[in-house]
């Protein structure tokens, strides 16, 4: 039997070139598949990194930064594979079985349609406690049923990638991952955290980035408003409403920015809406996180 393909979009903005080549060059020692690898540039042409990209690795440019899940998108039709793996352009994958393992579990339990492995610390420090996508953390070990990815190392097959309708163009950065675990539970499957698979990446704060608050509110609107039944919309938006407030009533400037990003989500088009089933929402319940939390 040929070993499967793999179809891997790597995305970057060319700000990170050491950590880039270290994440290629691990996706280049898998064994027991093929891959097929691009690195779209976000406003950047990867052609031109320094140290250069090996051979074997394709490149797209991109005129501007479209944002990171339209950013991967547009790498999807660039490779071959019936699997796709996306990779942030600081995270890497040190065992060169890691694919060959994904793919074995994902043609073992056919019921998982996407996969995200243990992020570990590449520094050896211990790993932010985020990074688990469960309310209920447990040990990183333990893998289980999740609603929602971290999205810098993602492996699923590419049917299950396009009837989901691809990563959410719009959001620009923020919750895309949350909408794809949806849109694959909506197809009956379920979305798997692997504690047994590792990947690596930097512990570095998703609020370095100055928007963060702002597309974060505005993304917890657009999700809900794109992906759920009416009657759930409200509901949703109202207990992260109420979420963050108990976070941040201490911090009046974040709550200034959070708010902004909350009318935005209100006042503006979120794109395609395509609502999950009431039979998605009752399965999600069941497994432990019905979609108003």
């Amino acid at each position: 039997m040929a070993d499967p393909r793999v179809g891997v979009v790597v995305l970057t903005q060319g700000t990170r070139p050491d950590d880039l080549l270290r994440g290629v060059e691990s996706v280049l020692r898998q064994e027991g598949v093929e891959t097929d690898i691009v690195v779209v540039g976000n406003g950047w042409d990867p052609a031109s990194s320094q140290p250069p990209l090996p051979a074997a690795v394709r490149t797209l440019a991109l005129p501007e930064n479209l944002g990171i899940p339209a950013g991967r998108n547009r790498g999807v039709p660039l490779v071959a594979g019936e699997y796709l793996l996306f990779l942030d352009d600081d995270a890497d994958i040190p065992s060169p079985r890691f694919l060959s393992d994904a793919i074995a579990l994902l043609r073992r339990e056919p019921g998982i349609g996407m996969i995200q492995p243990r992020l570990r610390a590449r520094d050896g420090k211990p790993s932010p406690r985020r990074w688990i996508p469960r309310i209920r953390k447990g040990e990183p070990e333990r893998s289980s049923a999740v609603f929602s990815v971290l999205e810098a190392v993602i492996v699923l097959p590419r049917a299950v990638f396009e009837r989901a309708g691809g990563w959410a163009d719009p959001f620009f950065y923020a919750h895309e991952g949350i909408e794809l675990a949806w849109r694959v539970w909506d197809q009956g499957k379920r979305v798997w955290y692997a504690g047994d698979l590792v990947a690596e990446h930097p512990a570095v704060s998703p609020t370095r980035h100055s928007y963060y608050y702002r597309l974060n509110a505005r993304n917890r609107v657009w999700l809900a408003r794109r992906n759920l039944p009416a009657p759930l919309v409200p509901l949703y938006v109202g207990s992260w409403t109420g979420i963050q407030l108990l976070r941040w009533f201490r911090k009046p400037a974040v709550l200034r920015a959070w708010f902004g990003g909350w009318r935005e989500g209100w006042r503006t088009d979120p794109g395609e809406r395509r609502p999950i089933r009431w039979r998605t929402v009752l399965r999600m319940t069941a497994a432990g996180r019905p979609p108003i939390v």
